[in-house]
């Protein structure tokens, strides 16, 4: 058959005439204009986006390697036929939608009355349901040249109209007609103010979405199921975000040039990220974090020498600030900006160097960010390595079982019963259960979540990781083009993962084991239903019964064998126990029997 496809292919050849002239049309594409933008956007990234590198000098690249973020939003892909609408009359701002989408292409904000003023025709708002910001007002916007139409934030709205069950508070709705008027009132909607974040409440997921993302319009696959983890992370962490990020389609989309989606806030401060070796990005992050404490070390150092000429109580304030919450934060910013004013006054060359490192005294967030073919296999020793060492760095894998990334390989993440490159005949062994070797060293933060299954899970556990002091893992379930089904059906397949008990929810919290307490919480319940209600839904699974029908029934029984046992085992490890507490204790897994299927 290939060799038939060949000769065929002959067959189709025809000879393109070249005109004698160029014509006018045939002239090099010319940079587009972006009105407002930096020079290097102007000058690089507009020529990059033209296709004009070849025609450019290496010396108009950054010499350090520095690429500029928040570059993305200049891009205007303008891919999506349909973008979602916004009905006021019956949203409940619940701002689930915010939180789904993969491109922060859709933002809710809140702000008083009198910032409409100015506002295009056309442009939407509501009464905000808050007892605690009385009179203000809620938006919900679109960017219409950024989304891209997956379709999530409908599928996860849970407003419907009452008379009307299929109409929503988001519909999608053709865009053409609709591309002048929401491009006005995007321009509009990123003017208006953004809130006071020490203010907000960041514990729930509609309060974090008030929060501005600041990594946006990638160029993940319309529906990525990584993204919004990635999107929500910069929501809670913000711009003390330090990211080392392990090759793979994460820091494909997150640092594919000519356009960085990382950016930052309107204080001008962002996110750091860098990419390192797919092999080594742990130990690379772990590099990072003992950067970052030395040089906070040298900034506390030379506050203490120059005590005297910074003011004692400065000083003091700076040294013993409390930096656990962003009120403290922000504190601890004020009395830097205050440092800097003594510092401008103050002579010697100490001074020159703390005028270096103040930004070092406030609190910075190492974050090691890859996906399982990293963190299952090639990268497991480095990342065994760091979470053993006790270091406050925080660890999150983007699970989509199968590397994604380089074509869709079985990686030890892979599951029972799936085919991938590698694993043709379909996986007969279950996927390694990279939680549990973390919980047995007993001092590791360990979650499992899903967004599209438990939202206000994923919140908890990204806000846990970060307040506790070691290292924590997280591992999110990513849906993924290579899972072979609609991603704008990602939501309905992982509510259906953690169902049936293919994905169960759960979080290991130290702390709680060290007060006598179980250390693991099952946020998930019972498996419900039949394995194969979610395996039927994607052709990793379904794949396997077209060609050998009986190996993917013996493999589905097996898979369904492994769900019950696994889940029971976390059941007794999370039941609580007059002896000792959490999986640190267990000395050997205890089997389960396998309910009959």
């Amino acid at each position: 058959m290939n060799y038939a496809a060949v000769d065929a292919a002959l067959a189709g050849l025809h000879e393109v005439k070249l005109p004698a002239k160029p014509d006018r049309e045939s002239v090099a594409t010319l940079p587009p204009s972006f009105a407002g933008a930096p020079d290097f956007v102007l000058k690089v990234t507009a020529r990059l986006l033209a296709n004009q590198g070849d025609l450019m000098p290496v010396s108009a690249i950054p010499l350090d390697g520095c690429w500029p973020t928040g570059t993305a939003r200049y891009e205007k892909r303008n891919i999506a036929l349909e973008i979602p609408t916004w009905d006021p009359a019956i949203c409940i701002q619940c701002n689930k939608c915010a939180l789904v989408c993969p491109h922060a292409a859709i933002r809710a904000k809140f702000y008083e009355p009198k910032e409409l003023a100015g506002a295009p025709v056309g442009f939407q708002s509501v009464a905000f349901r808050s007892t605690e910001n009385p009179g203000q007002l809620y938006s919900l916007q679109v960017a219409p040249e950024d989304c891209t139409g997956c379709s999530l934030c409908v599928q996860v709205c849970p407003a419907k109209d009452k008379t009307n069950p299929r109409h929503k508070a988001i519909d999608m709705v053709e865009q053409p007609r609709l591309l002048a008027s929401e491009r006005a009132n995007w321009d509009f909607f990123l003017n208006l103010p953004d809130p006071v974040r020490a203010a907000l409440d960041n514990t729930t997921v509609k309060g974090s979405q008030f929060q501005p993302p600041l990594i946006e319009f990638s160029g993940a696959c319309s529906g990525c199921g990584e993204t919004p983890y990635l999107k929500l992370l910069t929501q809670l962490v913000g711009d003390r975000l330090l990211i080392a990020n392990a090759t793979g389609c994460s820091s494909i989309y997150g640092g594919n040039l000519p356009t960085t989606p990382y950016c930052s806030n309107k204080e001008g401060r962002g996110p750091a990220w860098a990419n390192s070796l797919f092999e080594d990005n742990a130990e690379f992050g772990l590099g990072l974090h003992l950067a970052v404490e030395q040089r906070a070390s040298t900034a506390r150092l030379l506050v203490t020498r120059l005590t005297a000429g910074i003011g004692p109580q400065l000083a003091a304030d700076l040294l013993n600030a409390d930096q656990t919450t962003e009120t403290g934060i922000a504190a601890q910013r004020a009395r830097v900006l205050a440092l800097r004013t003594v510092l401008y006054n103050l002579p010697g060359a100490d001074a020159r160097r703390l005028e270096a490192h103040a930004d070092d005294l406030v609190k910075k967030s190492v974050w090691i960010v890859g996906g399982d073919g990293w963190a299952y296999d090639i990268g497991y020793g480095g990342l065994d390595h760091v979470l053993a060492s006790g270091a406050n760095v925080k660890v999150l894998v983007l699970d989509t079982e199968v590397y994604s990334n380089t074509g869709g390989q079985s990686s030890k993440s892979t599951p029972i019963g799936a085919v991938a490159k590698f694993a043709a005949g379909g996986k007969s062994v279950a996927k390694k259960d990279l939680a549990l070797m973390a919980m047995q060293y007993g001092h590791v933060y360990v979650a499992k979540i899903a967004f599209g299954a438990k939202d206000s899970q994923t919140v908890t556990a990204f806000r846990e990781a970060e307040a506790h002091q070691g290292p924590a893992l997280i591992i999110a379930y990513a849906h993924c083009i290579a899972h072979g089904f609609p991603l704008h059906l990602g939501i309905e397949q992982q509510k259906l993962a953690v169902e049936t008990g293919y994905w169960p929810l759960f979080r290991y919290n130290p702390a709680v084991a060290a007060k006598g307490e179980p250390g693991l919480k099952l946020d998930s319940g019972v498996p419900k239903g039949d394995l194969a209600r979610f395996m039927a839904n994607e052709a990793r699974f379904g794949i396997l019964k077209n060609v050998a029908p009986e190996r993917a029934t013996e493999l589905g029984q097996l898979a369904q064998a492994h769900v019950h046992r696994h889940y029971a085992y976390y059941q007794q490890l999370a039941a609580p126990s007059p002896v000792s507490h959490g999986p640190a204790a267990a000395s050997a897994p205890v089997s389960a029997p396998a309910p009959k299927l």
